[in-house]
């Protein structure tokens, strides 16, 4: 009966609450090849965020899709995360509704940024100007978005339990989780707040549905007996 997500809510306490130790500025190593210098593991920037910074993407969207770029693990191969996906959906353990809602609302905010940054409205020297500038469709490669859409937004507890709900929740986490990116340069990635966000709006999407489906009973119902 939890509202929230549990995992995305305790990667939240210890992203907020321990912001150094998760952005990386320690590298851990291990064993002998410490010993001789070469690190098990690095911190680097992500191409997710030197969009961010303004600086051009250096990668190819076949890196992108296949996994070949700098990132967390099961963030970066946008291929094995689709995989995923389809056999949740075909084992019926996530819903299908909330992952395409989910890659319609990031689209459609895609676009819309797309078209701010294609109109002149704001200058390339602007902070926002370089994920504002990205290609629509190029978020679903980048960053934990289609990680967040497979496995996070879709946990049946948390998430809208009504058919029309899905569709609202996983548009607006979508939309949502763009929207965050954009605007929070210094924490481009969105999809774990937009998460999280809708977490506490789908019993009111679903209320509203619901009321929506026994006004539209009732007046049937009236004509009937009339």
């Amino acid at each position: 009966m939890n509202i929230l997500n549990p995992a995305l809510t305790i990667r939240a306490f210890l992203f907020f609450a321990y912001p150094t130790w998760m952005s990386g500025d320690k590298v851990w190593v291990l064993g002998a090849r410490a010993m001789e210098g070469q690190p098990d593991a690095i911190s680097g920037e992500t191409v997710l965020g030197a969009l961010a910074q303004g600086n051009e993407m250096t990668h190819s969207v076949m890196d992108m899709f296949y996994g070949f770029i700098p990132g967390s693990v099961g963030e970066t191969s946008a291929l094995l995360i689709l995989l995923a996906g389809i056999f949740l959906i075909y084992t019926k353990i996530a819903s299908w509704r909330i992952m395409v809602s989910a890659v319609i609302g990031s689209l459609v905010m895609g676009l819309l940024f797309n078209w701010v940054a294609s109109a002149g409205i704001l200058s390339e020297t602007n902070s926002f100007y370089g994920l504002m500038s990205t290609t629509y469709w190029h978020h679903l490669l980048i960053g934990g978005l289609a990680f967040g859409i497979v496995y996070m937004a879709t946990d049946p507890v948390t998430a809208s339990q009504t058919t029309k709900g899905k569709w609202i929740y996983g548009f607006l986490i979508g939309f949502l989780a763009v929207m965050i990116r954009v605007f929070n340069p210094a924490y481009p990635e969105g999809v774990m707040l937009a998460i999280l966000l809708m977490n506490v709006f789908a019993p009111t999407i679903d209320h509203y549905v619901v009321q929506g489906n026994i006004k539209r009973r009732m007046k049937r119902l009236k004509v009937k007996t009339n």
